[in-house]
């Protein structure tokens, strides 16, 4: 007798223990698809799947019911619901598909598709890089958040794997998959763009960039630093980091992320910020793609300029010595650096081809001050320009200008495309361009690219230097891990014509740009920038230029908690 009181006695001041608040959270079905530790909820009888994973998400994969399963928060070992009777406050099961077929599973859920016999699949499967074709199992065009988390549940069930596509423009066209048989969930219904009362922009994960720049302008006369080119997608673009001249002064646009709505790889959807889900946050801004499908971002606006400077300058004779060459850009080098006449205000960027070369950039600032203080020593000692503009516009007759185009882009059937290698580099500040690298850099040019058989560029951008926002992060702050780089570097060899096959003598070239700089700084790490994604990259060395390793070990984490069954996935994701 006493034996059993004893018993009784114990399991009672255990049951104590447990704080009241996560008891009765034990009883409730999770909404937002955590369970157990410190979140309480079970996962029996919820949409996510019954079974609750040793990290805490609920799922209905061996991922979930197996090694590790919380048996106090839900089912394990298999996803099926016990048949006994429950006496816990749990709501009904969801009824589990019964489909064969992915898209059986997909059309039970109606859930929007278009498959390889539908008549507007070639136009949705087409790339923005024509090089790199890859035929989708299937194509969600979801219209709601719930088709975009029933879509990712069928897609898990059937071990399908999934890629967002916003605007498609992905180098490497992992919009499509990145490889045969993917599922695609394209965003181009999600077009809402607002302003609240704080001026946070909640925007759709299909808006391009052109679409929101004017919306958000006319709405309240906002802006936010971005690239130039209108037809690309905000959701690439925002989650590798995103940068426009303006960036200097206000950051990436990955920068000013401040909540995002994401369907997780469980089919749960949650708003993720600094405060809620921060992990997710974390991983999102940086690495989106390998963590769910944003739906929604909210990005911190900034009041539009009333005037910017729009500002070029064409420099003759790059091409004909690299010694001088050499010379001339040290000095454009050292300008960018100086702090007495450089500041957060001003954007640069340097273009070559073979044929010309030419600085140009924004200010920020009166047309007088860029005139007599900024031009002269830019100039100083360069090659007089052949020619020259520094002209004070509208922010949208700026952005207009910079994008060569109209920013309003067409929502549905856009139609632009290339056919392209790139490669990039990230220039540290600790480690800037010596005479050696750039003389090496532009004998290379003069010798192979002067004269190439098939075009190209080199974009160099001023990323850091005095003020710049983009280096007043530190790495913990997202996962985006470049914060203290003075340069970035695209280099960008194509066809000129995207009917004809792709060049051989292309990916050497631009291989070799990158190496003409690389060989001469062996003592430098030179990263590359995650939205200039180079599919010639293992998945290793991807991880290892985009990311800083205590950056990269954290994203493997937070993957494995949330997506052990990798259902989000292309060649270079994270955990690969």
């Amino acid at each position: 007798m006493l034996a059993r009181t004893l018993t009784l006695l114990a399991l009672a001041t255990a049951t104590l223990a447990i704080p009241l608040d996560q008891l009765e959270r034990r009883a409730t079905v999770t909404p937002d698809a955590t369970c157990g530790g410190a979140y309480g909820y079970t996962c029996l009888g919820s949409s996510f799947g019954n079974c609750c994973s040793t990290h805490g998400w609920c799922g209905s994969t061996a991922a979930y019911c197996g090694t590790g399963c919380q048996p106090a928060y839900g089912n394990c070992g298999s996803n099926t619901p016990p048949t006994t009777t429950s006496t816990s406050k749990t709501t009904p099961p969801t009824s589990t598909p019964t489909a064969g077929t992915l898209s059986e599973c997909l059309t039970q859920k109606n859930v929007p598709i278009r498959l390889a016999s539908s008549s507007d699949f070639s136009q949705l499967a087409q790339p923005y890089n024509l090089r790199l074709p890859y035929t989708p199992a299937v194509i969600v065009l979801p219209t709601t958040v719930q088709h975009v988390s029933d879509a990712v549940t069928c897609a898990a069930k059937y071990k399908v794997k999934v890629q967002p596509r916003g605007g498609g423009h992905s180098y490497a066209a992992f919009g499509l998959g990145g490889q045969n048989g993917a599922m695609v969930i394209d965003l181009q219904s999600f077009q809402q763009v607002s302003l609240d009362v704080n001026n946070i922009a909640k925007v759709g994960g299909g808006v391009r960039l052109g679409n929101l720049a004017q919306a958000i302008y006319d709405q309240k006369q906002r802006a936010l630093p971005h690239g130039t080119c209108p037809g690309v997608g905000i959701g690439g673009h925002a989650t590798h980091g995103g940068f426009g001249f303006s960036s200097r002064a206000w950051g990436l646009t990955l920068d000013t992320i401040v909540g995002l709505d994401v369907v997780l790889a469980n089919g749960s959807s949650v708003k993720a910020t600094s405060t809620a889900y921060p992990d997710i946050y974390y991983a999102l801004r940086g690495a989106a793609e390998s963590f769910g499908i944003v739906t929604s971002f909210y990005l911190q606006t900034q009041p539009a300029p009333s005037s910017v400077i729009n500002w070029s300058f064409s420099i003759p004779n790059m091409f004909s010595s690299a010694a001088t060459s050499a010379n001339n850009f040290l000095h454009i080098q050292k300008f960018a650096q100086n702090a007495s006449v450089v500041d957060r205000n001003l954007g640069m960027g340097m273009y070559m081809d073979g044929q010309g070369f030419s600085i140009s950039g924004t200010y920020f600032g009166s047309l007088t001050n860029f005139n007599n203080k900024i031009k002269p020593e830019l100039l100083r000692g360069l090659p007089a320009p052949t020619s020259q503009s520094a002209t004070s516009m509208t922010w949208l007759q700026s952005l207009t200008a910079l994008a060569g185009q109209a920013l309003t882009q067409p929502t549905t059937g856009y139609n632009q495309h290339d056919n392209f290698f790139a490669k990039s580099l990230v220039v540290p500040t600790s480690g800037q361009f010596t005479a050696t690298t750039l003389t090496s850099y532009f004998d290379y040019i003069i010798k192979n690219g002067v004269n190439s058989a098939n075009p190209w560029f080199s974009i160099i951008n001023l990323y850091g230097g005095p003020g710049s926002e983009i280096n007043t992060k530190s790495t913990s702050f997202s996962a985006y891990s470049h914060r203290t780089s003075l340069w970035v570097i695209q280099h960008y060899g194509f066809t000129g014509s995207t009917g004809t096959p792709f060049p051989a003598g292309i990916i050497p070239f631009i291989t070799g740009l990158s190496n003409s700089i690389t060989s001469e700084q062996p003592q430098t790490v030179f990263p590359a920038y995650p939205n200039y994604v180079d599919p010639s990259l293992t998945p290793a060395q991807a991880h290892a230029a985009y990311f800083d390793s205590a950056t990269y070990a954290k994203l493997a984490g937070i993957k494995q908690k949330v997506d052990p069954g990798k259902v989000f996935w292309n060649p270079q994701a994270i955990g690969n």
